[in-house]
């Protein structure tokens, strides 16, 4: 790659440089991962941000917070400070039964709870008998955040 610019030398190189390591750090990757030296990276997404707690379930028909008609027989759910809208993933940890649900609620106010689901969900998540279950949320969509940690439950 010729440079044309003598103004900005240094700042040339350093492109340059940086282009460089990315394509020799690849390419070192590849060749670790085609060893075995690295394992297959999972499929979910890098933006998923997770959430591991107990939920509950609730059948109100008054006004949620975001004013629509509570609906004990729609898929959604309650979360603190997720905007409405959001759609998750509900996890049962001791089942492994999974829901996608969208927040349209606000709650739980229960300390160690993250989610309150609706009484649907919490049919097909099997802890209606129980009326809690650890479970794990992931966030889809607009809602998620990039983290640096991985958060497993």
């Amino acid at each position: 790659m010729a440079v044309h610019s003598t103004v900005n030398h240094n700042r040339t190189t350093q492109v340059i440089f940086r282009k460089t390591t990315i394509t020799h750090s690849f390419f070192a990757g590849a060749f670790a991962f085609s060893l075995g030296l690295m394992p297959a990276l999972a499929p979910t997404p890098a933006s998923a941000t997770i959430f591991c707690g107990g939920a509950s379930w609730y059948a109100m028909t008054s006004l949620t917070a975001s004013g629509e008609r509570a609906n004990p027989n729609a898929m959604t759910a309650a979360h603190r400070t997720l905007p409405f809208g959001t759609r998750v993933v509900v996890e049962n940890l001791s089942n492994r039964k999974r829901v996608t649900l969208r927040i349209n609620d606000r709650g739980p106010f229960i300390r160690g709870r993250v989610i309150d689901v609706s009484k649907a969900a919490a049919r097909k998540l099997g802890m209606i008998r129980s009326g809690t279950a650890r479970v794990k949320v992931t966030v889809k969509g607009r809602g998620a955040k990039r983290s640096g940690k991985r958060n497993t439950c």
